[in-house]
């Protein structure tokens, strides 16, 4: 099978994309600062734009439809019509758990720090004690970013080393449609030989 470019650059663009998002996502995380209601009995955590948390699963989307294209293609590797045997297979497998490991870590990534950026403290504190509120720590989106282009990178390999080792099935119908063997043209000759003989002594 050859490689496809139009299919490499769906996963490369898309891959890209959510890179880019979970940078964004890590750079725009909800902050949050307590403040004193208008009555000054209370406080309370007042926070900002919730807009790492739509990068985050904005992101998440992409990467989930970037590896859906990629397995798609190559029939997630369980399910191809066959491979062929020998080292190039060997670093395919490789290259095949590389990309699923990075997808699962930065998808894990991207949807917890979109779900913790998303949580806003509810309760209120009387005024002057000390009130907590909760916020997404710094790093979760990054690691997901890393996460992405580990992904990317793993993802094209796999397609790549996928695309020379996968026959398509053909080399099987090739080896089952090859005719007689040296052996056994010997046989049929040799079954032959008789009738010869006979219709020359008549």
């Amino acid at each position: 099978m050859a490689v496809s470019v139009p299919i490499l650059a769906i996963v490369v663009s898309l891959h890209l994309i959510a890179f880019v998002l979970a940078v964004g996502a890590e750079r725009r995380r909800s902050s949050a600062k307590v403040v004193a209601d208008e009555y000054d009995e209370y406080t309370y955590c007042a926070y900002n734009s919730d807009a790492s948390t739509v990068y985050g699963l904005a992101a998440f989307g992409l990467l989930l439809l970037s590896q859906t294209v990629l397995n798609g293609v190559t029939r997630c590797l369980c399910f191809g019509r066959g491979l062929v045997t020998g080292t190039s297979t060997t670093w395919t497998v490789f290259f095949f758990i590389v990309s699923w490991t990075s997808f699962l870590g930065a998808e894990a990534c991207l949807l917890a720090g979109s779900a913790k950026n998303a949580y806003h403290t509810r309760y209120r504190a009387v005024f002057k004690v000390p009130l907590s509120c909760s916020t997404l720590r710094k790093g979760v989106f990054a690691a997901g970013a890393a996460l992405t282009l580990l992904s990317l990178v793993g993802s094209v390999l796999y397609y790549w080393t996928h695309s020379k080792v996968d026959t398509g099935g053909w080399q099987k119908h090739q080896n089952e449609g090859l005719g007689m063997t040296p052996s056994d043209h010997g046989q049929h000759q040799q079954q032959h030989q008789p009738q010869v003989n006979e219709f020359q002594k008549v």
